[in-house]
């Protein structure tokens, strides 16, 4: 399972990049967080106030492992600034994949039917 905490912003060329690429199934949430970035400093009406947590969106796809390097080029490729605040890709095992639908298990769970 690959979990990218990405800006708000890149979402859509993450899932166009994704989706061209075949990895049809993606999960999004909006979340917030920080980073080495600790925040932002904004005004308002003249005010300076500190945003610690920033709005983020945490992207999940599960992936066969010959196909891990592939996606994560892909999530690095299309939500890349180059500033910092970037995000991060964690790179998890899954213990069992089961379509619900189907009972399929494994890779064939894996598989866009």
């Amino acid at each position: 399972m690959i979990i990218a905490i990405i800006r708000p912003g890149k979402l859509s060329s993450v899932k166009m990049a994704m989706d061209s690429a075949g990895f049809t199934g993606i999960t999004a949430i909006a979340v917030k967080g920080r980073g080495s970035q600790k925040g932002v400093v904004e005004q308002y009406r003249g005010s300076e106030y500190k945003v610690d947590l920033l709005d983020k969106v945490e992207i999940k796809v599960v992936v066969n492992d010959d196909e891990l390097d592939k996606a994560v080029s892909i999530i690095i490729d299309s939500a890349k600034t180059g500033e910092v605040g970037d995000g991060k890709i964690f790179v998890l095992n899954v213990e069992e994949v089961i379509r619900i639908r189907t009972n399929q298990t494994g890779e064939e769970a894996l598989e866009p039917k």
